[in-house]
């Protein structure tokens, strides 16, 4: 397959001291969840947890997942809605407590993903290693986790110099570690609250902090990894994005991969009322409530043509 001469200036080749800082913040964010983890497990085991520490993961999880699929994804990557300022801050702030990265970061590598979707380009795809099966379970593997530590980056000014231009987002961006911290210290200090110990306040912190980072980012780097592999694909979008429900139930709705790669900018990845997308039931939510507003969605006859096209 011919070099697709748009990629030139799309990636940044990081210098030594900008790698080590790269990937010590992305070995930061994948271990140390995996062993608040690891603790939950054990104090699910031992019966050491309480109510409050379950519903602090819960509470927490939604709102680490509604501020990366709504705030970051829908609302920041693709402008598939528009809101007030406090509301964006409110977004921004959620989806920067999921510690998935800096908001220029992210969005710039998203943004790169679907226009190099499964080609050359692509940050993380898991159909570029391979057909056999050792290379294909490879593939899957980097796209989940080890191309955070690839010794590339997306340029940001190529993918997202409306983020550069916006003074407001690029302080979100710059206070990213303290909105990962406020994410940490907030599960913590509501245990502590309630509990009234330092053992309710670290269970806290374990359960909404550490074990719901863990978990929710497994959740989200599935649609990277599994949601290009397996799963349902009703449109043809000339790439292996996919729908699988699994993963759509569990990052409320983004695994719905092949409906949002054939409609990048719809605040909805479902295309059918059945489909599993809470975070476009959400939004919806939220536009009756007039908390936002020009939601862009495809009409049904253009669904039907995309689908048929495809057929």
């Amino acid at each position: 397959m011919p070099v697709d001469t748009s990629l030139r200036g799309a990636i940044v080749h990081l210098d030594g001291r900008s790698l080590r800082i790269k990937r010590f913040s992305a070995l930061t964010t994948m271990t140390l969840p995996l062993i608040g983890t690891a603790i939950a497990v054990y104090l699910l085991c031992t019966g050491r947890y309480t109510a409050t520490d379950l519903w602090l993961f819960a509470v927490m999880y939604l709102v680490h997942l509604g501020g990366v699929t709504i705030g970051l994804h829908r609302y920041l990557a693709h402008r598939s809605f528009k809101t007030s300022r406090w509301m964006q801050d409110v977004l921004m702030v959620a989806g920067s407590m999921g510690a998935q990265g800096p908001l220029l970061f992210w969005v710039a590598t998203h943004r790169r993903h679907h226009r190099f979707a499964d080609r050359e380009g692509d940050p993380h795809s898991p159909n570029l290693h391979g057909a056999s099966w050792r290379q294909r379970l490879r593939g899957l593997w980097y796209a989940h986790m080890p191309w955070m530590l690839s010794p590339e980056d997306t340029r940001w000014s190529r993918f997202a110099p409306d983020i550069l231009r916006d003074r407001r987002l690029v302080v979100h961006h710059r206070l990213y570690p303290a909105w990962v911290l406020l994410g940490l210290v907030l599960p913590t200090a509501v245990g502590f609250a309630i509990g009234h110990t330092a053992m309710s306040a670290f269970t806290a912190f374990i359960f909404g902090g550490l074990a719901r980072i863990f978990v929710a980012n497994q959740a989200s780097w599935c649609v990277g990894s599994l949601c290009h592999a397996y799963g349902g694909r009703p449109f043809d979008n000339r790439d292996c994005s996919t729908n699988n429900w699994l993963v759509a139930v569990f990052t409320l709705g983004e695994g719905l991969q092949n409906n949002h790669h054939a409609f990048p900018s719809s605040f909805r990845h479902a295309v059918h009322w059945w489909e599993p997308d809470a975070s476009g039931w959400a939004i919806a939510l939220l536009g009756r409530l007039g908390l936002v507003w020009g939601l862009r969605e495809p009409d049904s006859g253009t669904i039907s043509r995309r689908r048929s096209g495809a057929q």
